[in-house]
């Protein structure tokens, strides 16, 4: 079935309706309805805990649907047309979303996220025509799949640090440093790269953006096992990895402003979660039920509470998407939807535990063992993304005005803009 031919001014809903209905119908015809009733123990993991070899299925399955999607037309709603999408409102893409939780589609994963939410976009803005025409599509239909490499060892947080360079080699470049925590980074195509290019000019000025071949010779990729049993970050080590001119992102020295709007992508993917990670407040209710405490007035008041927040941060989630779609970086503002986004993770987390007690540590029963997956793996989403701490220095700094965290190793404050 194709996409439905829809304006994107739609007063009265009625656009909106019919492509509620066409997404729906596309929907049955490729995927069975999602029963009420699930097959095995529920998936409440915040970072999956697979094998390589798993890993590979599942992205074989996404990217299968997700082609599927694209040329469908439902594939890339918000972004404009010129770069391959259909330049619609954000809440075309929340329909789809909606309407997928309803069908047996296969589940996405951190690498199909960051390449047709953050690497995709980023290119569309950012990149040359040549650039636009030889990765977008592919991109967006992940027929290549591209990780983040902004991160490093000495300059996590504070992301203007980085150390990695990129010199200047006739009509190319020359790189040496390491990146670390890039999820995906072993099954990409590509990777980002964010490499110091000026050393003599302020650090958040010198920086200059790539996509660099992760099969080029001098590229090393090394998982990093976590607490929660997965290895879907890595560390990526550069050594004399050469590229041409073309594979620069951006104008020299823009690396910073491209840094900026995908952080900004990123922490609005962060807050707009496509996969579920870990488990839902419904979960958390049917959780409280079970060990029969859904009664007990103090585990009723904290099952309200976390749910007004997950209200709340889907409501932000929105508002952000929407401003993207029109065009707008999400800026500042995303970094609240991201900040929401690890408390309700969080707070279901320490919830779960209070109900389960002892089992949360030694349940034999695979269901109550999928919330111990929960609770490890949910404090790290307080620094995916960019670090809570981070997030409260930008909305303090750049949305209320307060003054620069003072810092007393060095000579000025050290502003949000240096740091992720």
């Amino acid at each position: 079935m194709s996409a439905p031919a829809l304006s994107t001014t739609d007063p009265d809903g009625s656009d909106l309706a019919v492509f509620r209905t066409e997404v729906r119908e596309w929907l049955s015809g490729i995927a069975a309805p999602k029963s009420s009733t699930p097959s095995g123990p529920a998936d409440l993991a915040v970072f999956r805990n697979l094998s390589d070899d798993e890993e590979r299925r599942l992205l074989d399955a996404a990217r299968e649907y997700r082609r599927k999607r694209y040329d469908a037309g439902y594939g890339a709603l918000t972004l404009a047309a010129e770069h391959g999408g259909r330049g619609l409102p954000a809440s075309y893409a929340s329909e789809v979303a909606r309407a997928e939780l309803e069908f047996d589609v296969p589940p996405s994963t951190e690498l199909i996220s960051v390449t047709t939410g953050l690497v995709g976009p980023a290119v569309a803005m950012f990149g040359t025509d040549e650039q636009r025409e030889a990765y977008a599509r592919p991109l967006l239909r992940t027929d290549l799949l591209a990780c983040q490499l902004f991160s490093e060892p000495g300059a996590g947080s504070d992301l203007a640090s980085l150390s990695c360079r990129a010199v200047r080699d006739g009509d190319g470049w020359r790189i040496d440093g390491q990146k670390v925590w890039s999820s995906g980074a072993r099954f990409a195509d590509l990777g980002m790269l964010l490499a110091r290019t000026d050393p003599d000019l302020p650090k958040h000025k010198g920086i200059t953006a790539f996509l660099i071949p992760l099969d080029a010779p001098g590229v090393e990729i090394r998982p990093i096992r976590q607490m929660s049993g997965g290895a879907s970050f890595n560390e990526v080590f550069l050594n004399d990895v050469r590229i041409p001119d073309s594979a620069r992102l951006g104008d020299i020295g823009q690396g910073w402003k491209i840094a900026g709007a995908t952080l900004s992508f990123e922490r609005t993917a962060s807050g707009s979660v496509t996969r579920k990670k870990g488990g839902s407040v419904d979960e958390l209710v049917g959780l409280a039920q079970q060990v029969g405490a859904a009664g007990d007035p103090v585990v009723r008041q904290q099952l309200a509470d976390v749910y007004i927040r997950a209200e709340l941060r889907k409501a932000t989630a929105d508002r952000v998407a929407r401003a993207a779609a029109a065009g707008r970086s999400p800026g500042p503002a995303a970094s609240v939807g991201k900040l929401m986004a690890s408390d309700v993770l969080v707070k279901i987390g320490e919830i779960a535990a209070d109900l389960l007690g002892n089992d949360i540590a030694v349940a034999t029963d695979p269901s109550r063992f999928a919330w111990t997956e929960h609770l490890l793996g949910s404090p790290g989403y307080r620094l995916a993304g960019g670090t809570d701490q981070i997030q409260r220095n930008i909305i303090g700094e750049r949305v209320l005005g307060l003054p620069p965290e003072p810092r007393a190793d060095k000579d000025r404050p050290f502003s949000a803009r240096d740091r992720r």
